[in-house]
């Protein structure tokens, strides 16, 4: 009878506990330095998602092997609902990326929706001779051997799509990644490199300010930014299917109570409909998710089968890390 008293009221205090749920400040991890593209997108949904909960939420940068140490830190950490993760497309790069990857994507977290997809460009120096995608595709053929590609790391977004990119084209270029995104742009401005693609939410102000040379964006249709509404897609300039987008979602670790995940996904669908974090996102570019996406069994899904999608090329570029 006492060990059965003892659990009735440990039950007890556990269901007061989720139902007081959040009662403290909420961190999310993003695995990236702060200012890059990924920890605009979360600091926007912090100050969002916190209102819903009515609660604090911090953000904390985790940086370092693509996005792979942050992503470790929440895996591990408890499941209580107080650490998340806010991670891009490399939750499904990752796998094949990675030898020894000190998690598992699919059973080591639970999935708690999708926020938003962000577009990608094309950009090129700007002391490039080429002055649009048919002028870059000439410009490239002619200097196979000295063309210098620059992306955000292993693992970036960046690299992603240049790698896609090339392969696309059938034009291999040298690879130049740097530590983050800042000093890769910081090179394609002073002339240091020649071509980057790289998300909406970095490049927008530098195409609209002319500092960088615009050739394509990377989706099957044009964007909707001032800024890129003039920009052509590659679909439509002769790489028929090319489409990619960087896009972001949440993630808890695994065994987080239902009761938490069911919050936090409710109060995630409450920030998507934030009126000033929809106003922040459009002005870079990015498309806030509003479909099947936003349930974390669709969420799921969807990794699952970017996963399956990005696995191939990058096992057939060899490029891997330890």
């Amino acid at each position: 009878m006492k060990r059965l008293m003892t659990a009735m009221l440990a039950g007890l205090a556990t269901s007061a506990a989720l139902a007081e749920y959040p009662d403290k400040p909420i961190t999310i991890v993003v695995p990236f330095a702060a200012g890059g593209p990924t920890d605009k997108v979360a600091r926007d949904l912090g100050v969002a998602i916190g209102a819903a909960l009515k609660q604090t939420v911090i953000i904390e940068n985790v940086g370092g092997a693509g996005g792979t140490l942050g992503a470790a830190k929440v895996a591990k950490a408890s499941p209580d609902g107080y650490t998340l993760l806010l991670a891009h497309i490399g939750m499904s790069t990752a796998p094949a990326l990675y030898r020894k990857l000190p998690y598992n994507v699919e059973t080591d977290f639970e999935y708690l929706g999708m926020v938003n997809d962000v577009p990608m460009t094309l950009i090129g120096r700007p002391t490039l001779p080429a002055n649009s995608y048919p002028e870059l595709v000439k410009w490239l053929q002619e200097n196979k051997g000295k063309i210098n590609l620059a992306n955000a790391g292993l693992g970036a977004a960046s690299h992603l799509c240049g790698l896609l990119f090339q392969q696309s084209i059938q034009i291999d270029m040298t690879t130049v990644p740097y530590k983050g995104t800042g000093p890769a742009m910081t090179d394609l401005l002073g002339g240091q490199v020649d071509i980057m693609c790289d998300q909406t939410t970095n490049t927008t102000s530098q195409i609209e300010s002319g500092k960088v040379k615009a050739y394509a964006v990377t989706t099957m249709t044009p964007l909707k930014t001032p800024a890129l509404s003039k920009l052509p897609t590659l679909d439509s300039q002769g790489l028929k299917g090319f489409n990619v987008s960087i896009w972001h979602g949440m993630y808890a670790p695994k065994g987080t109570p239902a009761a938490v995940t069911e919050k936090l996904n409710a109060a995630l669908r409450a920030a998507l409909k934030d009126a000033d974090f929809i106003k922040k996102q459009e002005a870079l570019g990015a498309v806030v998710v509003t479909d099947a996406r936003l349930a974390p069994a669709e969420h799921k899904k969807f990794v699952a089968a970017e996963i399956a999608k990005w696995a191939p090329a990058i096992k057939a570029a060899g490029q891997y890390a330890d």
